[in-house]
C-alpha cells in the first residue's frame, strides 16, 4: 500500500507542483478542491508533466470555511500537505476579514488530522510570519525570528501568516498529542507554471514582461523556486530530524524590483523595451498608498532590509535550491510557452 498525503488547495501554484513530485517519489495524493471542476485540470497538468496515469490521485471538494467533508478527506491519510490559504485581499474594510479565515482555516485542518491519527502536518506558512515589523535590521532573517505584532503599521496579511502559523504552534504544544507538525515559510515563490494558474509573487514578472510597468518599488526580496519549495516540503515531511521545526524556503540571495527587470533584460532582449528602467522614490509610494489601498502592501515594504538565511534548510535536511536569477528567467519562459503574456 502506498503511503497517502491528502494536499490542500490542490490546483495551486505551490501544491500543483507539491503533487506531481509526490507522485514521481511513489505517493497516493488525495487533493482538495474547492470546486470537482478543478479535477480535471489537475488530471491534465499531471499527465503533461509526465505522470503516465492518474490512478494514484483522488480528489474531494472541500473548503478551509466549512469543517464539511474534512474528516472524509482525512481518512487513511499519512501526512497532509496544509498549503490551501485564502488569496490575500488588497481591498478589505477590516483586518479580520484577512485574520479570522486564516487562522480558523488552519485549526480546522490540524484537529481534523488529528482526529484521523495523521502522523504529520506540514504547514506552508510565509516569509511574512517571520520579517514583518522590525526596523533597522542588520542580520539575515531565520527561522527564530517572527514578525512583530506590536508594530501598528504590519500588514494585516503578514498578521494573518503571523497569527495562523502561531495558532498552529499552540495547538500542537497544547493539544496535540501525538500529531507532529512542520513548517515552510517561502520568500516571494518564483518558477514555472504547469498550467495557468501561477503564484501571486509572479504577477510582478508578467506586469514587466508586458510593459504595464514603467518603474518599480524600491522593494527588496528573496525569491526561491517553486519546485524547490516542493521539494522542501516533502524533506519536511519525512525527515524525522523535521518535527518541531520551521523552514525558511529561500535561496539567501537577496533582489530588488530593478534587479529583477536587469535579469529579464538580458534573458530576454526582445523585450527590453518594455521592461522598467528607474525606481519610484519611497515618498512617493507611501503618499500614493494613503489614497489607494491596493498599494498598502507595497508600501509598507520599500526600503525595507530582506536578507534571509537557508541554513538550516541545508544543513538539517540537505536541500539545495536553484539560483534566484534561474528561477525568474524560468517564470518569464513559461509565462511565454504558455501564453500568458499579452501578444
Amino acid at each position: 500500500m502506498k503511503k497517502l498525503v491528502l494536499v490542500t488547495g490542490g490546483s495551486g501554484f505551490i501544491a500543483s507542483h507539491i503533487i506531481l513530485q509526490l507522485l514521481q517519489q511513489g505517493y497516493a495524493v488525495r487533493a482538495t478542491v474547492r470546486s470537482m471542476a478543478k479535477a480535471d485540470y489537475i488530471k491534465e497538468i499531471m499527465l503533461s508533466s509526465g505522470i503516465q496515469n492518474n490512478q494514484d490521485l483522488s480528489f474531494i471538494e472541500t473548503n478551509l470555511t466549512s469543517e464539511k467533508n474534512w474528516p472524509a478527506a482525512m481518512e487513511g491519510v499519512s501526512y497532509v500537505m496544509h498549503v490551501a490559504s485564502p488569496t490575500p485581499k488588497l481591498n478589505f474594510k477590516h483586518e479580520e476579514e484577512m485574520i479570522n479565515p486564516a487562522v480558523n482555516g488552519v485549526l480546522m485542518i490540524l484537529r481534523a488530522a488529528q482526529n484521523a491519527n495523521v502522523k504529520r502536518v506540514v504547514l506552508t506558512s510565509a516569509y511574512g510570519a517571520v520579517f514583518a515589523g522590525h526596523h533597522n535590521r542588520q542580520m539575515p532573517y531565520t527561522e527564530k525570528d517572527w514578525s512583530n505584532l506590536q508594530d501598528t503599521h504590519i500588514h494585516p496579511y503578514q498578521k494573518s501568516k503571523t497569527l495562523s502559523e502561531k495558532a498552529a504552534w499552540d495547538f500542537i504544544q497544547n493539544e496535540g498529542h501525538n500529531l507532529e507538525l512542520s513548517v515552510v515559510n517561502p520568500v516571494a515563490v518564483m518558477g514555472p507554471g504547469l498550467g495557468s494558474v501561477y503564484s501571486h509573487s509572479n504577477i510582478q514578472i508578467q506586469q514587466m514582461m508586458d510593459g504595464d510597468i514603467r518603474a518599480v518599488p524600491n522593494v527588496n526580496s528573496g525569491y526561491v523556486d517553486v519546485r524547490d519549495v516542493a521539494s522542501l516540503h516533502i524533506l519536511a515531511m519525512t525527515s524525522e530530524k523535521a518535527n518541531g521545526e520551521r523552514f525558511l524556503a529561500t535561496t539567501g540571495e537577496t533582489l530588488s524590483m530593478l534587479d529583477l527587470a536587469h535579469i529579464l533584460r538580458d534573458a530576454f532582449p526582445s523585450y527590453a523595451n518594455k521592461l522598467p528602467k528607474k525606481t519610484i522614490p519611497n515618498g512617493v509610494v507611501k503618499f500614493a498608498a494613503i489614497f489607494r489601498p491596493n498599494l498598502r502592501m507595497v508600501a509598507s515594504l520599500v526600503g525595507k532590509y530582506a536578507d534571509t538565511s537557508n541554513a538550516k534548510s541545508i544543513d538539517l535536511l540537505g536541500w539545495h535550491p536553484r539560483s534566484a536569477k534561474e528561477s525568474v528567467i524560468t517564470t518569464a519562459q513559461s509565462m511565454i510557452d504558455l501564453g500568458i503574456l499579452k501578444k
